[in-house]
């Protein structure tokens, strides 16, 4: 990592330092310690509060002092995700960046540039003993990836500042004024289990290779739902013949759309090759329909060893009913921002986690509080009818917009000068941390921005280097040309 070139040097270096450092979420101890060492090695004030999230205050530079404090805020945590044939322990294994073309990208995993390159940024800003700018106060977070519990735990005494500038935004060129709020569904299936018949034949049915993605970007853009495909197929297989599920999973992250899903499930011997049928037939109208959106999904059935057991027929059957009757995709577009997706579900993933017990992970999001409710509500229903016990929670605010936002206007104008262009004005689905830091401190004016970034929380995600290059620039001028007091 240490021979790779990259522009700009000083943000490149630091996010390769945080490459080095396993920070997937709920394991931020070393890169929270990293980041306090980091502040107090340069002299500057450096507090870290009793959950790990750390804060590192830097003092106007000379001529400056009468601007606005600005509050630099990213995440410290990263999304976990690898190919299978990969081996990667996130817990002690560096990240492997490599650059391909005009991207940097990782080997085989996530990158962890959300938020990892919002982390360098900062670091470099409080670095450089050259910049110009007014007081500058950097707030590095923990779990945002999986629950915003380092933003809902944060004192509002941390936000002291008068503009919150988040690091989290995935186009350059784009500013971020609002994000949808979001809340997760965990429905969980209780069951027993029954005997096979000598004559039932054991088949696993294996769906992978999607392009998956992130659940609030990503949800518009016309890709499969693994668990969806997998459950359409053994659903079908259900209805035309004797029919017994074994085993069931598909996809990892409340956050990510699933890419890979399989099942074991037995049918009577005499049915087998008519099941084979079927399931070429299933595969290839499931190839014709996202033709353009999944050009590498992956379709097999194979015999596998024979199972001893199924799970209880009524509970597979109601299983698999919620999992057909659920709700997921694109639930409503915003009737103010056009393009943008105001309402969403994602089916996010389903596992066994006892012998007994399999649990479905769905999360909802929404830019308006009663549309969220209201799709959450609608998911639960469908999985309560299905018999499921179902507990809802890490619900979280989203941002509302404001175009009359001080900072905008200072984000944008210097955009202008700086490339020639006007930047665009955007909210965003994916949930940012935002929300919570407004409920906080009402008073913070905020935007997000950043590089652009494409297959995040996927292990296709990738960095793209000159728009990083451009960033920064743009933070710069952001940073010296912030309001006066």
């Amino acid at each position: 990592m240490e021979n790779l070139q990259l522009q700009p040097k000083a943000v490149f270096d630091y996010f390769l330092q945080v490459c080095e450092i396993p920070h997937g979420s709920k394991n931020e101890a070393q890169i929270s310690e990293f980041l306090c060492n980091f502040g107090k090695k340069l002299g500057l004030e450096t507090v870290s509060d009793s959950v790990g999230n750390v804060l590192i205050k830097k003092p106007a530079a000379p001529g400056y002092e009468n601007r606005k404090t600005i509050i630099l805020q990213a995440h410290m945590d990263m999304v976990c995700d690898k190919r299978p044939d990969v081996e990667h322990d996130f817990t002690k294994d560096a990240i492997k960046p490599w650059v391909d073309g005009e991207w940097l990208k990782a080997q085989g995993t996530t990158l962890g540039a959300d938020n990892g390159i919002g982390v360098a940024a900062a670091m470099a800003v409080l670095a450089d003993k050259e910049m110009k700018h007014g007081p500058v106060n950097c707030l590095f977070t923990i779990d945002e990836e999986t629950g915003l519990t380092g933003a809902e735990a944060l004192a509002p005494e941390l936000l002291q500042g008068d503009i919150l500038v988040n690091l989290d935004s995935e186009d350059e060129g784009e500013m971020f004024i609002g994000c949808a709020g979001g809340v997760c569904n965990y429905a969980e299936f209780k069951h027993l289990w029954t005997p096979l018949a000598n004559d039932m034949f054991c088949m696993k049915v294996d769906i992978n290779s999607l392009t998956g993605g992130h659940s609030g970007d990503d949800i518009n853009k016309g890709r499969a739902n693994a668990n969806k495909l997998l459950c359409r197929f053994l659903s079908r297989v259900a209805e035309k013949y004797e029919f017994s599920l074994c085993e069931i999973s598909g996809g990892s992250l409340h956050n990510a759309i699933p890419r890979d899903a399989s099942a074991v499930f037995a049918v009577p011997n005499a049915d087998k090759e008519s099941v084979r049928v079927d399931f070429n037939i299933f595969a290839a109208e499931v190839e014709n329909e996202y033709s353009a959106t999944e050009p590498n999904m992956r379709f097999t059935l194979q015999s596998t060893d024979a199972a001893a057991r199924a799970i209880e027929p009524a509970v597979a059957n109601n299983l698999l009913k919620s999992l057909c009757a659920v709700f997921n995709g694109v639930f409503a577009m915003s009737q103010d921002v056009p393009g943008l997706v105001e309402t969403s579900s994602n089916l996010a993933s389903v596992k066994r986690t006892g012998d007994n017990t399999i649990l479905v992970t769905t999360s909802q999001r929404s830019s308006i509080e009663s549309a969220r409710d209201n799709v959450s509500d609608s998911v639960r229903a469908a999985f309560e009818l299905g018999g499921a016990s179902v507990v809802t929670k890490g619900k979280y605010p989203g941002w509302k917009p404001n175009m009359k936002s001080e900072i905008l206007k200072v984000a944008c104008d210097t955009y202008k000068s700086l490339f020639g262009e006007d930047a665009k004005i955007k909210a965003i689905h994916a949930g940012l941390e935002c929300g919570l830091f407004l409920e906080k401190a009402p008073h913070l004016d905020m935007i997000s921005f950043g590089p652009t970034m494409r297959g995040v929380h996927s292990p296709d995600e990738r960095l793209h280097i000159e728009s990083t290059a451009r960033w920064w620039r743009h933070l710069q001028a952001l940073l010296e040309q912030a309001p006066a007091k």
